[in-house]
């Protein structure tokens, strides 16, 4: 698929301090799994239908629901939604 969405290191760096603690195993490149995140709700894909180069689907799947229940996404848009100055978008 030539499509993939990606963040850049930036993006990533920007959100990475809402993002929980790895215990225990670390976790797998978050780059790669919060694009995926992005990628199948954009184009309101299944997560079984996700392409390869994101990871596993389960692997998705699991820590959305995890990180959705732990309330990480919310503690993401509330940190960028407070940062001062004009939008770069609207």
């Amino acid at each position: 698929m030539a499509d993939l969405f990606w963040l850049t290191e930036a993006q990533v760096a920007r959100i990475s301090p809402f993002f929980p603690l790895s215990h225990g195993v670390p976790r797998v490149d978050d780059q790669r799994v919060v694009s995926g995140f992005i990628h199948v709700i954009r184009n309101g894909l299944r997560w079984r239908d996700a392409p390869a180069e994101y990871g596993p689907h389960k692997t998705l799947y699991n820590r959305f629901i995890r990180w959705s229940r732990m309330g990480v996404f919310n503690r993401i848009f509330a940190g960028l939604a407070g940062r001062r100055g004009q939008p770069d978008r609207l």
